[in-house]
C-alpha cells in the first residue's frame, strides 16, 4: 500500500496499519544503516561465514534447508530478503557467530551488486533464473547478469553453488573466481538426484548421489521443485565439512516452507496443497506436474495471476490453461480479465465449461466456488502470486474465519503473512482502504 500523507490518521486507526508503520520506519532506517552494516561484516563479523542464497524462486526454502544442514534451527518461514531489511539482518548477528545464512532478493538493476558488497560472502548459492521481474530488469539475460554479482562478488577462496539443471544458472561458473559446485537432476552435476519418488502426504524420497557414494534420502518435502533446495544445502554442508549422515538427518525433519508446496489436512479430511506464494509461469508448470502426481478422487486448482510472464498474457494465460486441463477436475480463476485466456485454454485441454469457474478477483468468492463436499480423497492446489493474498482461501479451508475482502495487499513487501495480521476476521467494514 502506498499512502499519501492524508491518508495516515486512517491508516493508524488500524492495527495493520500501525503494524506497517513500524515495519516503513525499520526498513528507512535499514536503508540508512548500510554502510553500518558493511564495516560491521568487516571487523565483528569477518570470522563469520556468511552463506547467500538467490534466485528467481526458491530461496526461502533453501535458506531454511542450509541452515538445517549447518546445525541451526531453521524457522519457519524467512521473510524480508531486500532493501533495509538486510543490514538490519547482518547487524542482528552477534559477533563470533560461525555462520551467517541470508537470502536476498532483488526487484531493480543494481540491487544486488549493492547487496554482495554488504554481505561480502563466502558462499553464493542460486537456486534459479526466472521471468520473476522480468519486467523491471528486462528478461532473462538481464536477469541472470543481475543476480550474477552475488556470485562475481565470491573470493577466490569462497564457493558458488549452483543449480546445474539451469542453464543461466550454470553459466555463472564461468562469472566467478570462486570454487564451483553443481546440483541438480542432470548427470555432470557434483551432487545429483535419482530416483525421485513421492510419497504423498508425506514428503519425497531419492537416491543422492555424491563423490562419496549413493545415500537413500526420505525428506519432508513435496515434489522435484522442493529436492533442489535439499542438494543445495547438502552440498554446503560437505564444503563446510560437516558430516553428511548427519547434514541429511536434520534435513530429513525439515517442514516444508508455508505456502510453498506445503501439504495440509483439512478438517473435512480433503488434502490442501499450498503453493499460494508466488506464481511465475515456471512454479505454476512446476506445481502443476507435482499435482499429477498425486494420488486423488479430485484434483481441484486455484490460480491467480501469473507473475510477470514473458511473452503476451493472454498467450500464457492460455498455455497455462491448457497444461491445466490435463491435471484438474475443477479449476476456480482470479484473474480477472486473465481468467477468459485460462478458461479458453482449459477448454482447448479438454475441461468442461461447468468445471471452470471465475472468481473475478475476489477470495471470498472463490471461497464460495469450491465444492461443498470436499472429503477424503480431494486435492485443492491453490497457486497465486503474494500480492493476491490467496493464503486467505487456504486459512478460510483451514478452518479459520476471512473477512478481509481486498482485491491486492503490498504490505510493505509481504512483511505480514495473512494468518498473523489483524485484520483477516475483522476485516475492513466502515474503514477506508487505501491502495
Amino acid at each position: 500500500m502506498h499512502h499519501r500523507l492524508r491518508d495516515i490518521p486512517a491508516l493508524l486507526r488500524t492495527p495493520l496499519g500501525r503494524l506497517e508503520a513500524r515495519c516503513a520506519v525499520a526498513y528507512r532506517l535499514g536503508l540508512r544503516l548500510d554502510g553500518v552494516a558493511r564495516l560491521y561484516r568487516t571487523t565483528l563479523l569477518r570470522s563469520t561465514r556468511l552463506i547467500a542464497v538467490v534466485g528467481s524462486f526458491g530461496k526461502t526454502t533453501t535458506t531454511r534447508a542450509v541452515m538445517s544442514a549447518l546445525g541451526t534451527v531453521a524457522p519457519e518461514d524467512v521473510p524480508r530478503n531486500s532493501g533495509g531489511w538486510l543490514p538490519l539482518k547482518i547487524l542482528s548477528v552477534r559477533p563470533g557467530r560461525r555462520y551467517a545464512i541470508l537470502e536476498a532478493g532483488i526487484g531493480h538493476r543494481g540491487e544486488m551488486a549493492r547487496y554482495a558488497r554488504t554481505l561480502r560472502p563466502d558462499i553464493a548459492v542460486v537456486t534459479a533464473v526466472g521471468s520473476e521481474h522480468n519486467r523491471s530488469l528486462g528478461g532473462l539475460d538481464a536477469i541472470r547478469e543481475e543476480k550474477a554479482d552475488m556470485v562475481r562478488a565470491l573470493p577466490p577462496a569462497g564457493w558458488a553453488v549452483l543449480n546445474g539443471d539451469d542453464p543461466n544458472v550454470h553459466w555463472m561458473a564461468g562469472q566467478t573466481r570462486a570454487r564451483v559446485v553443481t546440483f541438480g537432476f542432470n548427470e555432470g552435476n557434483d551432487l545429483r538426484a535419482t530416483e525421485l519418488k513421492l510419497d504423498w502426504p508425506n514428503g519425497s524420497r531419492f537416491k543422492l548421489h555424491t563423490t562419496g557414494g549413493v545415500e537413500a534420502v526420505r525428506v519432508r518435502l513435496i515434489g522435484q521443485p522442493m529436492i533442489y533446495p535439499v542438494l543445495a544445502a547438502a552440498a554446503v554442508a560437505v564444503i563446510e565439512n560437516v558430516r553428511l549422515d548427519e547434514a541429511l538427518h536434520a534435513l530429513e525433519a525439515l517442514e516444508p516452507t508455508p505456502g510453498r508446496l506445503q501439504p495440509v489436512v483439512l478438517p473435512n479430511g480433503a488434502m490442501l496443497l499450498r503453493d499460494d506464494f508466488k506464481s511465475p509461469e515456471e512454479t505454476i508448470e512446476a506445481a502443476l506436474e507435482v499435482l499429477a502426481q498425486i494420488p486423488a478422487r479430485r484434483r481441484v486448482v486455484v490460480l491467480g495471476d501469473v507473475s510477470e510472464s514473458i511473452g503476451k498474457p493472454r498467450e500464457v494465460c492460455r498455455r497455462v490453461g491448457e497444461k491445466l486441463a490435463a491435471v484438474a477436475t475443477q479449476a476456480v480463476f482470479l484473474a480477472g480479465q486473465n481468467s477468459r485466456s485460462y478458461r479458453a485454454g482449459a477448454k482447448r485441454g479438454g475441461l468442461s465449461a461447468e468445471a471452470l469457474i471465475d472468481a473475478g478477483r475476489s477470495v471470498l468468492k472463490a471461497i464460495e466456488a469450491l465444492p461443498s463436499d470436499l472429503g477424503p480423497g480431494d486435492v485443492v492446489l491453490i497457486k497465486g502470486r503474494d500480492t493476491q493474498r490467496l493464503e486467505r482461501l487456504s486459512l478460510a479451508l483451514m478452518g479459520r474465519s476471512v473477512r478481509c475482502h481486498l482485491k491486492q495487499c503490498t504490505v510493505l513487501a509481504t512483511t505480514t503473512r495473512c494468518d498473523q495480521c489483524p485484520m483477516l476476521e475483522r476485516g475492513w467494514d466502515g474503514l477506508r482502504v487505501v491502495l
